[in-house]
């Protein structure tokens, strides 16, 4: 990016202008942030959240966007340059991270990473230099940001390798070669065991919640498993080489992914829920 210096305003600051200054550092480490009351006669650099330009959102005409949240300066800033990190997937990113902030800085409901870094601001009663509050608030959203790029990206890595494995599932179990994030992907009726290595080895077989919210499964493994592990487990469900069933009959382990698909279907048969 060209951006080699921008301007904001002086004085108190929110999660706007330090996300908005967040972003513009990711974009080039080396830009200069500068502060003021005012936007300096002739300014070169890019100026936000001041000044009624382009990235400012004080004006009565500013943008709201089409769900009904307006914009504040970190929004614009990123409808300009969001495809430059996350492509076509700039759009969902925006809703479900840099909304929250815009509609808090608008006055709209409170978030709670918009009142952290609020607290980065200079007290009454304490020696602090405002500016330099501004820049210890500026690298935490920057560690902010950036982690929520990485677990962004990550996750719609796992989106693809989950909904691979639901096109192939049979019998409502969807089994998985690596232990990827699917909670959040696997939603739809019909779906009740996700089966996945597990980090202590073998596999495990969880299961799906009624919504992403809740405990509540849609068919638990069965009462007589629950709280069993070992040669307990093995002859109360009479299939070896189950390891562990947890007492509230979410989670079950085994040696391998073909003896817990087993007591999948095992669990499926006896909750009548076998296709």
């Amino acid at each position: 990016m060209n951006i080699k210096k921008a301007f904001t305003h002086a004085g108190k600051f929110h999660a706007d202008d330090v996300f908005s200054a967040a972003l513009l550092r990711i974009m080039n480490p080396d830009v200069i942030i500068e502060r003021g009351n005012q936007v300096p006669e002739g300014y070169d650099g890019l100026v936000f959240d001041i000044g009624y330009g382009e990235f400012d959102h004080h004006q009565t005409d500013s943008p709201v966007r089409e769900d009904g949240i307006p914009y504040a300066s970190f929004g614009l800033l990123w409808r300009k340059f969001g495809k430059d990190f996350l492509a076509e997937d700039a759009e969902e990113f925006e809703k479900s991270f840099i909304e929250p902030l815009d509609d808090s800085d608008n006055g709209g409901t409170r978030d709670k990473i918009a009142d952290i870094i609020n607290d980065f601001n200079s007290q009454w009663d304490l020696p602090e230099n405002q500016d330099d509050q501004f820049e210890k608030a500026v690298s935490f959203a920057t560690v902010i940001l950036e982690n929520r790029f990485r677990i962004f990206r990550s996750q719609k890595k796992a989106e693809k390798i989950v909904q691979d494995a639901m096109n192939r599932s049979e019998h409502g179990i969807v089994i998985l070669d690596e232990g990827v994030p699917w909670k959040n992907i696997v939603r739809e009726d019909g779906y009740y065991y996700v089966i996945y290595p597990s980090f202590r080895g073998g596999f495990n077989a969880q299961c799906v919640p009624v919504s992403v919210d809740s405990y509540e499964n849609r068919l638990s493994f069965p009462e007589d498993w629950r709280g069993l592990a070992g040669v307990q487990l093995e002859e109360t469900s009479g299939i070896k080489g189950l390891t562990f069933c947890h007492k509230n009959g979410f989670l079950l382990a085994g040696n391998d992914r073909d003896t817990v698909k087993n007591a999948c279907i095992l669990s499926l048969r006896r909750g009548n829920r076998f296709r």
